[in-house]
């Protein structure tokens, strides 16, 4: 049975949340049937895929997708539909899907703005949420006010009425956590739901990797300067002093400056909106407690800062922009924090810090969804979250154990092929 693969945006590179799960479940499946992928563009980019990617598939149909958000925003108003629909709907992606359905036997449909192109009858379709997007807006508009806090209410009551519709007439509808399904399960949504959990590439996100030599020296400092389209400090991160991370190359040339201050690593999509809340409550609550006991470096990493983050940077904050590989920024972590107030299912910046044996420090909202059998520091405080960093940066050889140990959790339960290994029995495949 062959498939169609049906995407918000096109699955590489993997490089943020969304595009991780996409581009290994894609691989996944592809690696046992012949797959067709139908996804939207993010950039120009998108539209020469390499080979490496599109190699493995049996076709590759991407479509443009331009529509601003005010006028998403007024579509959705006059049609009485989510903007989150109204958004990613364009005859030329519905012309694409209607002309590569009758040649599939079977759909995968990731993300819920792809759902409203499955027809009534066709082909079974497993149905990608990921999260759930309804519960999301309606955390958006506990915090907003005025017009916007009727805009997020509005989202959250119309995208759920959809998200249980679709739900209703799938195969299956998949989650990225037990507990984005049983929320799902309890909105009274129908059908079969269940979690496919995200995995993690422990040989690529590995302390001890051959090709990390070439991450650390793309940090600023390494010999390259700046990196990415934002570099609002000059500021440099050092190299960790963590015993459990000696980098091959110690000692190579122009590897060899004294940082003077830890290093807490942030990384993320920064101009989505949990990750902006999530450093800007840090560097503005949490940063300045740490820093009166002692100095630290606090690197924010990942493409597109808003206004807002570059603004965030300081003699203590540095915001990279896009970097060439975020394994360097974790290699170089004292400790790596996720302090998300609002977090939807299991967070890859999360496992991908584990991996590196980093250890973390974690809202309850970011750590909720991952099995890390206390491997990772929780903290719901601005003063808890402060203590933790400072106790793991005060005791670098139990700071260094935890990381050890965090990694081990993830070899242990968090490799892709086990992860997906439901999917063969949901849609029919043989490995």
């Amino acid at each position: 049975m062959s498939l169609l693969f049906l995407a918000h945006r096109v699955p590489f590179p993997p490089d943020r949340g969304d595009k991780i799960r996409s581009f290994h479940i894609l691989q996944y499946l592809a690696q046992r049937t012949p797959v067709h992928l139908v996804a939207f563009a993010d950039d120009e980019a998108d539209f020469d895929p390499p080979a490496v990617f599109t190699d493995l598939l049996a076709s590759c149909t991407i479509i443009p997708r331009a529509k601003s958000q005010t006028r998403a925003a007024i579509e959705a108003l006059a049609t009485g539909k989510p903007v989150s629909l109204t958004a990613f709907a364009h005859p030329a992606m519905q012309a694409a899907f209607d002309r590569v359905v009758p040649q599939v036997g079977g759909v995968y449909c990731f993300s819920g703005q792809m759902a409203q192109y499955l027809p009534a009858g066709g082909p079974p379709v497993v149905m990608d949420f990921v999260d759930m997007d309804s519960a999301k807006f309606a955390g958006f508009a506990e915090e907003a006010r005025g017009p916007m806090r009727w805009m997020m209410r509005r989202e959250a009551r119309l995208l759920g009425a959809f998200e249980r519709e679709i739900a209703s007439r799938v195969s299956a509808s998949l989650f990225v956590s037990e507990a984005e399904a049983a929320l799902f399960r309890a909105g009274c949504a129908g059908g079969r739901v269940l979690a496919v959990e995200n995995g993690i590439d422990s040989a690529n996100f590995d302390p001890a990797a051959s090709d990390l030599n070439l991450a650390i020296g793309h940090l600023p400092g390494g010999g390259r300067g700046p990196i990415g389209e934002v570099a609002v400090t000059t500021r440099k991160p050092r190299f960790s002093t963590s015993p459990n991370w000696t980098p091959a190359f110690a000692g190579g040339e122009g590897m060899s400056e004294a940082y003077d201050f830890p290093s807490i690593v942030f990384t993320g999509q920064m101009d989505y909106r949990p990750n902006i809340d999530a450093v800007t409550w840090f560097a503005r609550d949490i940063l300045p407690l740490i820093c009166r006991y002692r100095p630290v470096q606090f690197a924010i990493v990942g493409r597109a800062p808003t206004p807002a983050v570059q603004a965030l940077a300081s003699d203590h904050v540095t915001v990279t922009g896009a970097v060439d590989d975020v394994r360097g920024w974790l290699a170089a972590a004292d400790v790596c924090v996720a302090p998300l107030k609002l977090a939807r299912g299991i967070q890859n910046k999360v496992l991908e810090a584990m991996a590196m044996a980093r250890p973390v420090v974690a809202s309850a909202a970011a750590a909720e969804g991952i099995d890390h059998a206390g491997t990772i520091r929780v903290a719901e405080t601005a003063a808890g979250f402060a203590a933790k960093v400072i106790a793991l940066l005060e005791a670098p050889e139990d700071a260094a154990r935890l990381g050890e140990s965090a990694r081990a959790q993830v070899i242990r339960h968090y490799g892709w092929d086990a992860r997906l290994a439901p999917l063969d029995a949901l849609l029919g495949l043989s490995a």
